[in-house]
């Protein structure tokens, strides 16, 4: 049984216009925030929810080829590497405020 290509072509657009909407309500949320701490918590959903979502429209879109895995790594990186950058952020600014010690973590 296959898919109807308009079908698959509106997951693809609610998929796409889900993730933009979750990477701009991150992007908004920074820009309005005054602490540093609450800007922290809207990078997280721009990072882990925004980006699947975008990449996910996009596998749709290419099918299996050899762009799909691209897009898998691709994605991997991102919402690792943003996580990982969140709380290098909070630390950082938690140091510069004297929450925390300035020694590395053991």
């Amino acid at each position: 049984m296959t898919v109807p290509a308009g079908v698959i072509t509106a997951v693809e657009i609610v998929l796409l216009a889900a993730g933009i909407a979750g990477v701009a309500v991150g992007c908004f949320g920074l820009l309005m925030a005054r602490d540093t701490y609450l800007r922290l918590h809207y990078l997280g959903p721009a990072s882990s929810l925004g980006t699947p979502l975008i990449i996910a429209a996009l596998l749709l879109h290419e099918g299996l080829s050899f762009s799909a895995v691209k897009l898998i790594l691709i994605g991997v990186l991102l919402i690792g590497s943003g996580a990982v950058t969140v709380a290098a952020f909070g630390r950082a600014a938690a140091q510069r405020h004297g929450l925390v010690d300035t020694e590395p973590p053991a």
